[in-house]
């Protein structure tokens, strides 16, 4: 059987922690920044965790799970 292959836009957008977390960018930081204060931006630069909801998705993604 051959190997599965890792989604590759999936491995641009997601880091694994060493504990196993998935880590990704949050939205809303690309366009349309001018009605945004300072304080909203610089918070949606900082990297969060997936949701419980999300990880099983993104693992099969990244070829990591089931």
């Amino acid at each position: 059987m051959p190997k599965m292959k890792t989604c590759s836009s999936a491995k641009k957008r997601f880091k694994v922690t060493p504990s196993g977390k998935i880590k990704r960018a949050q939205a809303f930081k690309n366009h349309i920044l001018t009605k945004k204060t300072t304080k909203q931006k610089r918070g949606l630069t900082k990297m969060v965790t997936v949701s419980d909801a999300d990880m099983s998705k993104v693992k099969i993604l990244l070829g990591i799970g089931k």
